[in-house]
């Protein structure tokens, strides 16, 4: 492919429903004809554009060719999804999520306007929480709580519950992590009380909430791109590994993803067929998802099981999870939509909620694998020196170098990949 750092590369694609051309297994698998002993997969993550997921592998694998053992030959490919292009510029453009929610235009036409005016009337927010239930396909049932079309499975508390509550909650979140983690912030709060950083652009009263609605959307489309990833992992990848494993079965096939792509692949362990073992390692890099997700009992409710037990037993080698505590994505508005989406009793102060410990609600890209005996926890500068354990789960910390959510094009973090993938030099 023209412009990519390292070859071969493939590139396989899916729709939300995780299905994908002909031929793409039989693509992967003639790689092992032509020599390649290993496949490193990487699936992006869920703000993405098929340009940008490209341009990203390409950053991504261009240190491994100088890091492989002699007699090692390696393959690469991009797991390319419909995720979404949604970014944290001051002014958003919100009307990408078209190219991935073609059938919500309307919607999202209307969501934009209110948006980039932000009436401060109750009336406004009232519409802003009804337009996500149309976006989400989310309604109110008769109890309150939100259910999806078609499924009757609870759905998060936030997109039924009060819009102005809601947004305010999310507004007081933003603004706390501002203070706790910029200083000339903290100064401005000392003089206007607890928590109140000016909100520029964004005015006083209910108007400077729509900072927050902001948040609110990114997190409703969330949950849309979240049940996505786990549907494209075990409907796609996971079935498709298989079909490679049957063809070319000496090939070792390494697994990494970035924030909802590390749920994608997650859920393509659970997608392999019965006895297939194609995969030889999995990375996660900043997963967006639970950090009990591979637990068989979780530790605030020992008859429950995380949503992917044992999945790490079907990886032939180690499941590493790298996470870093300055990822402000993960490390307050993961577990504050979390929160919300369990806890129907959750609106209230929002000190009750901001800067909250509880470990029910935290990311697995945020502290690691939790509650998995015999996790393996290593930070990042004795990962390099002793490399990754052979089998089972492993958290590195790798805040040394992954300073936000997105910072993953770090030659340590390939290391990392091929110490795991046992490759390296």
């Amino acid at each position: 492919m023209t412009g990519m750092s390292v070859e071969p590369y493939r590139e396989i694609t899916f729709d939300k429903e995780g299905d994908g051309p002909a031929g793409q297994s039989a693509a992967l698998a003639a790689l092992a004809r032509q020599g390649v002993t290993d496949l490193v997969m990487l699936a992006h993550g869920w703000n993405s554009s098929p340009s940008g997921a490209t341009r990203l592998c390409s950053d991504f694998f261009e240190p491994f060719p100088g890091l492989l053992a002699p007699g090692i030959e390696a393959g690469y490919a991009g797991v390319i999804w419909p995720s979404m292009m949604f970014t944290g510029e001051p002014v958003p453009d919100y009307r990408a999520l078209v190219t991935v929610l073609p059938e919500k235009e309307p919607v999202l036409d209307r969501l934009t306007e209110l948006l980039v005016t932000m009436p401060a009337e109750e009336s406004a927010f009232a519409e802003f929480g009804a337009l996500l239930r149309e976006l989400t396909d989310v309604f109110a049932g008769a109890d309150g709580e939100g259910v999806a079309a078609g499924s009757g499975e609870p759905l998060p508390a936030f997109l039924v519950a009060d819009p102005v509550e809601v947004c305010a909650l999310f507004t007081e979140a933003l603004e706390a992590d501002t203070t706790a983690t910029t200083a000339a912030a903290a100064a401005a709060a000392a003089g206007a009380g607890a928590g109140a950083v000016p909100a520029e652009g964004f005015g006083g009263g209910l108007g400077r909430y729509w900072k927050g609605a902001r948040e609110v959307l990114r997190q409703a489309t969330y949950y849309v791109m979240k049940k996505r990833a786990g549907q494209v992992g075990a409907s796609g990848l996971g079935p498709l590994l298989g079909e490679v494993a049957r063809a070319a079965p000496g090939l070792r096939v390494h697994l990494v993803g970035h924030s909802m792509g590390a749920r994608l692949v997650a859920h393509a362990l659970g997608g392999l067929p019965s006895g297939a073992r194609p995969v030889a390692s999995v990375t996660l890099l900043q997963g967006a998802f639970s950090h009990y997700a591979f637990a068989a009992r979780l530790p605030h409710d020992p008859g429950r099981s995380g949503s992917l037990r044992d999945m790490q037993s079907r990886v032939r080698g180690p499941l590493v999870a790298c996470y870093s505590r300055h990822d402000a994505a993960l490390r307050v508005m993961y577990p504050l939509a979390s929160r919300l989406a369990r806890d129907s009793e959750s609106f209230g102060p929002a000190a009750g909620l901001i800067g909250s410990d509880d470990p029910r609600w935290g990311a697995i890209g945020h502290d690691g694998v939790r509650a998995v005996p015999g996790t393996v926890v290593r930070t990042l500068a004795a990962t390099l020196r002793e490399g990754v354990p052979a089998s089972g789960c492993v958290s590195v910390d790798t805040a040394d170098v992954v300073r936000s959510h997105s910072d993953i094009c770090r030659p340590e973090l390939a290391r990392v990949v091929v110490s795991a993938a046992r490759v390296g030099r």
